[in-house]
Protein backbone atom coordinates (compact mmCIF):
# COMPACT_ATOMS: atom_id res chain seq x y z
CA UNK A 1 0.00 0.00 0.00
CA UNK A 2 2.79 2.61 0.64
CA UNK A 3 4.35 2.43 -2.99
CA UNK A 4 0.84 3.06 -4.23
CA UNK A 5 0.84 6.14 -2.08
CA UNK A 6 4.07 7.34 -2.93
CA UNK A 7 3.36 6.43 -6.93
CA UNK A 8 -0.09 8.64 -6.11
CA UNK A 9 1.87 11.76 -5.18
CA UNK A 10 5.06 11.84 -7.23
CA UNK A 11 4.49 14.54 -9.80
CA UNK A 12 6.82 12.35 -11.86
CA UNK A 13 4.51 9.11 -11.99
CA UNK A 14 1.05 11.04 -11.58
CA UNK A 15 -0.69 13.97 -13.59
CA UNK A 16 -2.58 15.19 -11.07
CA UNK A 17 0.39 15.58 -8.95
CA UNK A 18 2.55 17.15 -11.64
CA UNK A 19 -0.28 19.92 -12.08
CA UNK A 20 -0.49 20.25 -7.98
CA UNK A 21 3.26 20.67 -7.87
CA UNK A 22 2.99 23.14 -10.73
CA UNK A 23 0.44 25.25 -9.35
CA UNK A 24 2.04 25.63 -5.67
CA UNK A 25 5.27 26.39 -7.40
CA UNK A 26 3.69 29.55 -9.37
CA UNK A 27 1.81 30.44 -6.09
CA UNK A 28 5.02 30.55 -3.99
CA UNK A 29 7.13 31.96 -6.46
CA UNK A 30 4.63 34.86 -6.55
CA UNK A 31 5.43 35.65 -3.14
CA UNK A 32 9.43 34.76 -3.23
CA UNK A 33 8.59 31.85 -0.78
CA UNK A 34 10.31 28.31 -0.88
CA UNK A 35 7.95 25.07 0.54
CA UNK A 36 10.17 24.93 3.72
CA UNK A 37 9.42 28.47 4.78
CA UNK A 38 5.46 27.22 4.95
CA UNK A 39 6.30 24.95 8.38
CA UNK A 40 5.23 26.49 11.37
CA UNK A 41 7.63 26.23 14.38
CA UNK A 42 4.72 26.88 16.74
CA UNK A 43 2.66 23.98 15.42
CA UNK A 44 5.43 21.11 15.52
CA UNK A 45 8.02 21.59 18.52
CA UNK A 46 10.16 19.16 15.88
CA UNK A 47 10.43 22.13 13.64
CA UNK A 48 11.09 24.46 16.38
CA UNK A 49 14.36 22.61 17.22
CA UNK A 50 15.35 22.08 13.53
CA UNK A 51 15.26 25.71 12.71
CA UNK A 52 17.00 26.42 16.12
CA UNK A 53 19.82 24.15 14.93
CA UNK A 54 20.34 25.77 11.45
CA UNK A 55 22.77 28.26 11.05
CA UNK A 56 21.87 31.74 11.51
CA UNK A 57 21.97 33.25 7.84
CA UNK A 58 19.34 30.63 6.98
CA UNK A 59 17.09 31.45 9.25
CA UNK A 60 17.42 35.14 9.06
CA UNK A 61 17.01 34.64 4.88
CA UNK A 62 13.32 32.46 6.08
CA UNK A 63 12.84 35.40 8.03
CA UNK A 64 12.91 37.99 5.12
CA UNK A 65 11.18 36.00 2.76
CA UNK A 66 8.18 35.68 5.35
CA UNK A 67 8.04 39.49 5.71
CA UNK A 68 8.16 39.82 1.55
CA UNK A 69 5.47 37.48 1.43
CA UNK A 70 3.03 39.36 4.02
CA UNK A 71 4.02 42.78 2.73
CA UNK A 72 3.28 42.12 -0.83
CA UNK A 73 -0.18 40.10 0.27
CA UNK A 74 -1.15 42.97 2.01
CA UNK A 75 -0.40 45.16 -1.08
CA UNK A 76 -1.99 43.02 -2.92
CA UNK A 77 0.52 43.06 -5.26
CA UNK A 78 3.56 40.34 -6.41
CA UNK A 79 7.26 40.02 -7.23
CA UNK A 80 7.96 41.54 -10.47
CA UNK A 81 8.19 38.85 -12.91
CA UNK A 82 11.92 38.60 -13.41
CA UNK A 83 12.49 38.16 -9.73
CA UNK A 84 9.86 35.39 -10.07
CA UNK A 85 11.88 33.30 -12.56
CA UNK A 86 14.64 33.22 -10.41
CA UNK A 87 12.76 31.81 -6.97
CA UNK A 88 13.25 28.10 -6.56
CA UNK A 89 10.34 27.24 -4.03
CA UNK A 90 11.22 23.55 -3.85
CA UNK A 91 14.87 23.75 -2.57
CA UNK A 92 14.72 22.67 0.65
CA UNK A 93 16.95 24.19 3.91
CA UNK A 94 15.04 22.24 6.69
CA UNK A 95 14.25 18.70 5.59
CA UNK A 96 17.67 17.16 6.24
CA UNK A 97 17.62 18.92 9.93
CA UNK A 98 14.00 18.03 10.86
CA UNK A 99 14.52 14.06 9.84
CA UNK A 100 17.67 14.48 11.94
CA UNK A 101 15.88 15.82 14.40
CA UNK A 102 12.54 13.16 14.61
CA UNK A 103 14.98 10.65 14.52
CA UNK A 104 16.44 11.66 17.39
CA UNK A 105 13.10 12.26 19.11
CA UNK A 106 12.08 8.80 18.03
CA UNK A 107 15.33 7.05 19.24
CA UNK A 108 14.82 8.99 22.93
CA UNK A 109 10.92 8.03 23.13
CA UNK A 110 12.81 4.24 21.98
CA UNK A 111 15.07 4.15 24.81
CA UNK A 112 12.92 5.58 27.58
CA UNK A 113 14.66 8.66 28.01
CA UNK A 114 12.87 11.98 28.65
CA UNK A 115 12.09 14.68 25.96
CA UNK A 116 14.16 17.23 25.21
CA UNK A 117 11.96 19.67 25.12
CA UNK A 118 8.02 19.90 26.02
CA UNK A 119 5.04 22.23 25.72
CA UNK A 120 4.42 24.82 28.13
CA UNK A 121 1.84 27.65 28.81
CA UNK A 122 3.42 30.46 29.37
Amino acid sequence: MSSFLQAFVDPKKNFLAAMHMKALTNRLSKYGLRYDDLYDPYYDLDIKEALNRLPREIVDARHQRLKRAMDLSMKHEYLPDDLQVKQTPFRSYLQEMLTLVKKEREEREALGALPLYQRTIP
